[in-house]
């Protein structure tokens, strides 16, 4: 059994309300049910959603202690929370993959989304394909395990 952490940072728990033009109409419980329904026999999803940082740390150690691949879509953090990437870093360091994910495609948007602090110590980035970035992420993190 595998389970798969999938954590999202700020403001992502407003998603399917906040500017659906920008990211959709679809909710955290949408995707719930969506990476549930994709997700191969014997893989579990735990799907997190925190508007604070420390939290967030916490469970990225969380997944370095127990063995957990993670899908994090950092959400505002990717731009500027070195202490995220930091704790980001102990789970590649750890041997285990850590996929960003982005609904949208940052480099498509305000310049001030261009950089993430993120992507170089992610196994892979994912964006701009709405909720299938998740999706995408779930069959490269359960492939590389």
């Amino acid at each position: 059994m595998t389970t798969v952490l999938v954590l999202n940072g700020p403001n992502l728990g407003r998603l399917g309300s906040r500017e659906p033009d920008v990211y959709g109409s679809g909710n955290l419980k949408d995707l719930r049910v969506l990476l549930e329904g994709d997700a191969a026999d014997g893989v579990t999803v735990d799907l997190r959603q925190t508007n604070d940082e420390a939290e967030l740390i916490s469970w990225l150690y969380e997944a370095v202690d127990s063995g957990c691949p993670v899908i994090l879509n950092p959400a505002a953090f990717t731009h500027y929370s070195y202490a995220l990437r930091d704790a980001a870093a102990l789970v590649s360091k750890a041997g285990l993959p850590l996929v960003e994910v982005h609904i949208t495609n940052p480099h498509a948007r305000e310049t001030f989304r261009h950089t993430s602090v993120i992507s170089g110590v992610a196994t892979g980035v994912i964006a701009g394909f709405g909720f299938d970035s998740y999706r995408l992420a779930l069959t490269a993190v359960t492939r590389a395990g």
